[in-house]
């Protein structure tokens, strides 16, 4: 196949918090590489996956869900990586829940670019029996923007995934391919590793779990086919530290462990994994700090 048959293009995965981008993220690409959790704004870093095919190359990067609540340096700098990233990209998916369009989906919806194609994905249609209810819905949507396709989807179920990715392809640039066809990240494994952590926690605490926390890998070493990873957990108060750690260490333990099980999965090997927490008041407001976490 000739490079002017193919075509590869970077496209943006945009929404409010938890409408499901990351959910939609690792079902494009197949594999799990972006954290999920029925808790909002999980996502806090531009993940990139990467989708190959015969024809085509999908290098999808999943942005933090925009923030108007919990104001602080650490939401200031997300909703500017957002900014950032929509105008670095071939294409955009603005994602939504399936019935459901707020005033915080406005404000997302009014910061995509009249010069990038835009497709509306409608998600959770799962969630809706009637799906007879759909159809006015989307018609409302339509009215909000010159989208240039609406399609339903259920990125839990993987519903509709393909004819999404069939509806893109056409408008990505034609030529080679970015990236090598066997590589679904940009990120590295100790990226990866935090992310995991960091979803776990957010799974097993749910609403008990603070906004202001974060995780960094302070050593990540290759012992021949044996990774061992010891991972810091940041909160802002000692009571936050508590929570985490839950009666005897319990809860800590659990998410070591669950952690620890889905790292040997992605990584495809055996993984030696120590967690523990510290106290930092003020992180989130300390953009010196922020910037040492996210290697920015």
């Amino acid at each position: 196949m000739s490079s002017t048959e193919f075509r590869a293009g970077f496209v943006a995965i945009v929404g409010r918090p938890n409408v499901g981008k990351s959910t939609l993220l690792n079902q494009l690409i197949g594999q799990k590489i972006s954290i999920t959790s029925r808790k909002a704004q999980t996502t806090r870093h531009r993940v990139t996956g990467i989708y190959t095919d015969e024809v085509s190359q999908f290098v999808f990067v999943d942005t933090p869900g925009f923030q108007t609540r919990h104001r602080n340096a650490m939401n200031d700098a997300l909703n500017q990586s957002v900014k950032t990233t929509l105008g670095d990209v071939d294409a955009i998916l603005f994602v939504v829940e399936a019935m459901k369009y707020s005033a915080a989906d406005a404000e997302v919806l009014a910061l995509l670019p009249k010069h990038r194609p835009v497709w509306l994905v409608i998600n959770k249609i799962d969630k809706h029996a009637d799906k007879g209810l759909l159809l006015p819905f989307i018609q409302k949507m339509a009215e909000q923007f010159a989208f240039a396709g609406i399609v339903p989807i259920s990125a839990e179920k993987g519903t509709q995934i393909p004819e999404l990715l069939n509806d893109v392809r056409p408008h990505l640039p034609v030529g080679e391919m970015l990236y090598p066809e066997d590589q679904i990240t940009d990120r590295n494994e100790r990226f990866l590793a935090a992310e995991i952590v960091r979803e776990k926690l957010f799974r097993l605490l749910g609403e008990e779990l603070p906004y202001s926390i974060n995780v960094e890998i302070e050593k990540f070493d290759l012992d021949g086919a044996l990774r061992r990873i010891y991972a810091a957990v940041y909160v802002d108060k000692p009571n936050q530290k508590a929570i985490i750690i839950g009666k005897g260490g319990e809860k800590l333990k659990r998410v070591s462990s669950e952690a620890r099980v889905d790292m040997e999965l992605l990584f495809d090997g055996k993984v030696y994994l120590e967690v523990w927490v510290k106290v930092k008041s003020g992180w989130a407001d300390d953009v010196r700090f922020l910037k040492q976490l996210t290697g920015e």
